[in-house]
């Protein structure tokens, strides 16, 4: 499977505890109320799933090999996509904050909590777009084949020796309890159409 190919499919979990993300904002709005069990699930599940475990592939495996087959990492898409990843995090340690005052019923809490919240999603929505439609796209086009299997490799031992041995399974158990808590669909969306001028704006 192509190195990409498995990125890709991290998506589709990710995309599932935005869906879940987003109905617990919606009701954490409604009720003036979250429920901080499982709120701080999900920023388990991002923190380290996520960011931790799959952004940390792209940081560490990926942008350095398109930068070995002549991408910039300071300029253009690889600068786009680094970027958007210290803003998640930024807004992972904003929701964090919020969530104790949230599940006591405090009002400003809540809103910074709802606004933090709906900001991560739509940021990482459009963030997943861009890699999967115009990154990924470019990078396959660009890696050859003993680049794939070396990127390949790559990820297997950051999965083995850095994540850990059922780490990845337990983050995906967690993402299906997520979505089942709010009753939203299980399954990921599936990739839309394109868009090469994706990757070239925040």
């Amino acid at each position: 499977m192509r190195p990409t190919r498995i990125l890709e499919q991290e998506h589709r979990v990710i995309e599932q505890v935005l869906d879940g993300l987003q109905a617990m904002a919606d009701r954490c709005q409604a009720e003036a109320r979250l429920d901080a069990g499982v709120a701080r699930d999900a920023i388990d599940f991002l923190r380290h799933f996520a960011d931790g475990s799959h952004h940390a592939k792209e940081e560490a495996q990926l942008f350095p090999m398109m930068q070995r087959r002549g991408f910039p990492i300071d300029v253009g898409p690889i600068a786009v996509m680094l970027a958007e990843h210290e803003h998640g995090r930024a807004l992972i340690r904003q929701m964090e904050r919020a969530i104790d005052g949230a599940a006591a019923g405090e009002s400003d809490a809540c809103a910074a909590f709802v606004q933090h919240a709906r900001g991560y999603i739509a940021m990482l929505r459009e963030h997943i777009e861009k890699e999967d439609h115009c990154l990924f796209p470019m990078a396959d086009e660009a890696l050859t084949a003993d680049d794939q299997n070396e990127l390949a490799q790559s990820f297997q031992r950051v999965e083995n020796d850095e994540i850990g041995a059922g780490v990845h399974e337990k983050y995906r158990r967690m993402a299906e309890r997520l979505v089942g808590e709010y009753g939203v669909a299980a399954a990921g969306r599936a990739p839309e159409e394109p868009d090469r001028g994706c990757c070239e704006g925040h």
